[in-house]
Order: structure tokens, then C-alpha cells, then sequence
């Protein structure tokens, strides 16, 4: 065979090996998020204080939110500033439709239960005893991922949370925005 055949096959195997992990990571995910909704992994009572957000995933979010929106919130603001857009993150939640929060609920799920935690996010160890350079790893990894999945939910984390953040009037004056035009 000559090189360039060699090559060609090489790459060619290394795309199917590729497709067939990416087809397993999601049927793992998949199969994580139901098995934790059917199972009742997580709690499907929203925490105290919130319209659809669980313990769980106030838990998640309140580690991923400063390191989302790092630079943004003012140092000496930080739990603020996360509270405020926790608090606009479960409004958005409880205004969308039943199929996309179900999908978002999915997410928290996988990213809540310890068994599909650990080995997707490298957070071995409870959200809330998470460092910031842990939940930075975590992104990080997702976001390079050869999973698509884990890439999308990437993306979903990095766009919700910053939408929950400028929805609110407290963050118009930080950016600058003077508010909605009125008359």
C-alpha cells in the first residue's frame, strides 16, 4: 500500500472511532439524565425560594456562575451578583416551554448525580465544595470536548447564565446600558 492509502485509512478509522465514542457518550448521557429523572436521583421540588431550580442545581449554579461570569460581577459582589442571577436564571426557567426545561433539567441532572459527575466533569466532590478552578476545568473540558453533547451543554451554560445576568436592571448600570428607552 503506499502512504497516502495509509493515511487515508488511518484517518478514516480514527473518524469512526470517533463517531462511535461520541454515539456512546451520548447514550451514556442520555440514559444518565432519565435513569435520574425515573429513578428520582434528584428531587423534583424546586428549593425554597425558587419557581423550578432544585437544591441541586442551585448547588451547580452557584459554583458555575462566578466562574461564567468572571470579570463581570464587581469583586466585592460576587455572592450578590450570583444570587440576582440565580434568582433571573429560575425566572427564565419557569417561562419556557415544558420540553426545553425539561431538557435543561436533563443537564442538571447529569451534572448533579455523583456517578456521571465525576467522570464528565472532574468535580468528584460535591458542587458545593467545588473551586473555582475546578468548575473552570469542567467548562473548559466540555467546551474542547469530542462529545457533542457535553459541547452543546457547554454552550447552554455560557449563554443562559450570562442571558440571566443582563435580564436584570441591576447589571444595565455595570455595562453601561441606561435601561429600556421610555417615554
Amino acid at each position: 500500500m503506499s502512504e497516502q492509502t495509509n493515511n487515508n485509512m488511518a484517518l478514516a478509522v480514527s473518524r469512526r472511532g470517533l463517531l462511535k465514542f461520541s454515539l456512546m457518550g451520548s447514550a451514556m448521557l442520555a440514559t444518565a439524565g432519565v435513569t435520574a429523572s425515573l429513578t428520582g436521583c434528584s428531587s423534583s421540588m424546586p428549593q425554597d425560594g425558587y419557581k423550578v431550580l432544585r437544591k441541586e442545581d442551585v448547588a451547580f449554579l452557584s459554583a458555575t456562575i462566578p466562574v461564567v461570569m468572571q470579570g463581570t460581577f464587581a469583586a466585592d459582589k460576587i455572592a450578590e451578583s450570583t444570587l440576582i442571577t440565580l434568582k433571573s436564571f429560575d425566572h427564565s426557567l419557569a417561562h419556557f416551554s415544558p420540553e426545553v426545561l425539561k431538557l435543561v433539567q436533563q443537564l442538571f441532572d447529569v451534572l448533579g448525580m455523583s456517578i456521571t459527575r465525576g467522570p464528565l466533569t472532574g468535580v468528584w466532590g460535591g458542587w458545593e465544595n467545588a473551586s473555582p478552578a475546578e468548575v473552570a476545568n469542567f467548562l473548559e473540558r466540555w467546551k474542547n470536548s469530542a462529545i457533542s453533547l457535553l459541547n452543546m451543554g457547554y454552550g447552554s451554560l455560557t449563554q443562559l447564565i450570562p442571558m440571566a445576568w443582563y435580564g436584570n436592571p441591576e447589571a444595565w448600570g455595570h455595562c453601561g446600558y441606561p435601561g429600556p428607552p421610555t417615554i
